[in-house]
């Protein structure tokens, strides 16, 4: 575990110390802010409860393009660079050299999704907030980031550059969320099973709308470890190979 934790804070204080964390941290903020002024405060009266709902939605958007932004580097700039055999060498297995690298990618996704606290708390200008919505639904959005992060982790295990380990992982985010969409042209029980594996509309809308969903939680989890486990066996064939 000590070397898990080693592992994550020092991918954690790379993305603080390098332009491209910053830059993504930067660039969820503000276009975050810009959604939540465009979309959620409208100039029309609305319901407190409506424009939070809003604003998480626009941010699982965001939350997911970062996902993909943060992780792309994580294994991927190692075989880049040619530094991977030091990984392969070093006194480490490959779960715990996925789950260090991976657990230093969640921490900086939930200091970005944590730092826009302040908009919803904007809404309390002119209304009223429930902390018990703006609660569950940064806990969606953080299931979600963590599920999106494994995702993105095994596009970055399977790539030989960045640029290609931001494709895998955003086909595959892509195809986990084309689910929503075919669910609504198909029949039972297809429907249902699209809508299950699919990691938006009915596993996230409860959270934006203030409940917390159990099975959801279950469900990005079991996604989490199922991508991450995919992970470590990539890693494992590797060294073997």
């Amino acid at each position: 575990m000590k070397a898990v934790l080693l592992l994550a804070r020092r991918e954690l204080a790379t993305y603080f110390n390098t332009r491209w964390g910053l830059v993504v941290l930067g660039a969820v903020l503000l276009l975050d802010g810009l959604l939540f002024n465009a979309f959620a405060l409208t100039g029309k009266p609305r319901y407190s409860a409506d424009v939070l709902e809003d604003f998480f939605y626009f941010s699982s958007g965001t939350t997911m393009i970062a996902s993909i932004l943060l992780t792309m580097r994580l294994l991927a700039e190692e075989r880049q660079e040619g530094t991977e055999v030091l990984l392969q060498t070093a006194p480490v297995s490959e779960a715990q050299v996925v789950l260090g690298k991976y657990l230093g990618a969640f921490g900086f996704l939930a200091i970005i999704t944590l730092l826009t606290i302040y908009m919803p708390l904007e809404i309390q200008v002119n209304g009223k907030v429930s902390w018990a919505q703006i609660a569950a639904g940064y806990t969606g959005l953080l299931g979600l980031g963590a599920a999106s992060l494994a995702i993105g982790t095994f596009g970055s295990t399977l790539a030989r550059n960045q640029l290609l380990a931001a494709v895998i992982g955003s086909l595959v985010l892509v195809l986990m969320l084309l689910g929503w969409l075919l669910s609504r042209i198909t029949e039972p029980p297809i429907s249902g099973v699209l809508a299950y594996v699919a990691l938006f509309d009915r596993h996230f809308q409860p959270f934006m709308r203030g409940r917390i969903n159990t099975e959801s939680l279950v469900f990005y989890a079991s996604v989490t470890f199922a991508f991450l486990l995919v992970s470590t066996r990539v890693l494992q064939f590797r060294r073997y190979r």
